[in-house]
Order: structure tokens, then C-alpha cells, then sequence
């Protein structure tokens, strides 16, 4: 498996973490150590999880609980007025959770990877609008946060 999948195996954990800590209740120690023995390269109910980037999975989760009053505020600014992130589905909350925090923190990345790659999470649990409503705050946020990326492309 490319290091390519392991990470977007890992996005998709992470952000199936995040919302697991929200609706569960669950904290970071409890919830990665859940992911990584139960959940990450295992089969579970018949389903077998691909293996992710262990590290880019902690890092994912963790960055987005160390800055998440941070990252909140930012998606409320860049969410529709009147519709502020706690209307949005808890789901949907983690995937732009996580696509923000990626566009923060991790350079290394290209913003319109980490835009794909979580509008393509958005895909596979809701239908078009969701998901062009994800690409749209991403995409957003993206050329806020890294305009250089975006320059050349006006």
C-alpha cells in the first residue's frame, strides 16, 4: 500500500475519530489506542480498515484538539451567516475539523490535496450538496491560509 493511502486511510480515521470523541464522549488517550488496536488495518464486523500513517492519524486528532477553539472559530467565519458550525451534522463538523487543521499545520501537504482528500471523505457519507458545501469551506479557507498556493492559478 502507498504511503498515499496509508494517508488518506488515515484522514478517514481520524476523522471517524474525532467524531467518535464527540458523540461518545471519549478522550484522545482512549480514543487512539482504540483506533490503533481495533480499528486501523483490522476487520472489524466484516469490514477490513486499510492501514494508515500511524503518526499522520495522532498527529491529525491531536492537532485538531489542541487548536479546535481556534479551528471552531475560524469554520463559524467561514460557514454561511446564520448557519454556525454547531448546526452542522457531527460528521461533517469532524471532516472540516480535520481539512482545516490540515491546511494550519501540516505544509507539507498541497492545499488542494488535503481539500480532495476530505471532500472525497465527505463523499462517501453524504450526498453531492454536502460535499460541494465541505469543498466550498475548504477551498475557502485554503486560499485564506495559504494564498501562496493559490496565486498563480488567478
Amino acid at each position: 500500500m502507498s504511503s498515499a493511502d496509508q494517508r488518506s486511510s488515515a484522514r478517514l480515521a481520524a476523522v471517524q475519530a474525532l467524531y467518535q470523541m464527540e458523540v461518545a464522549d471519549k478522550g484522545l488517550n482512549d480514543i487512539l489506542a482504540e483506533f490503533e488496536a481495533h480499528w486501523i488495518g483490522q476487520e472489524v464486523e466484516g469490514d477490513q480498515y486499510k492501514p494508515a500513517e500511524l503518526a499522520f492519524f495522532r498527529d491529525v486528532v491531536s492537532g485538531v484538539l489542541a487548536d479546535q477553539l481556534a479551528i471552531d472559530r475560524k469554520l463559524d467565519e467561514a460557514l454561511s451567516e446564520g448557519w454556525p458550525l454547531r448546526r452542522v451534522e457531527a460528521l461533517m463538523r469532524a471532516i472540516l475539523r480535520a481539512g482545516l487543521y490540515e491546511l494550519k499545520a501540516r505544509a507539507d501537504v498541497p492545499a488542494r490535496v488535503a481539500i480532495k482528500e476530505y471532500v472525497d471523505i465527505a463523499g462517501a457519507f453524504f450526498a453531492r450538496e454536502e460535499s460541494g458545501m465541505i469543498n466550498a469551506v475548504l477551498d475557502s479557507l485554503a486560499r485564506e491560509t495559504r494564498p501562496s498556493e493559490f496565486a498563480e492559478a488567478r
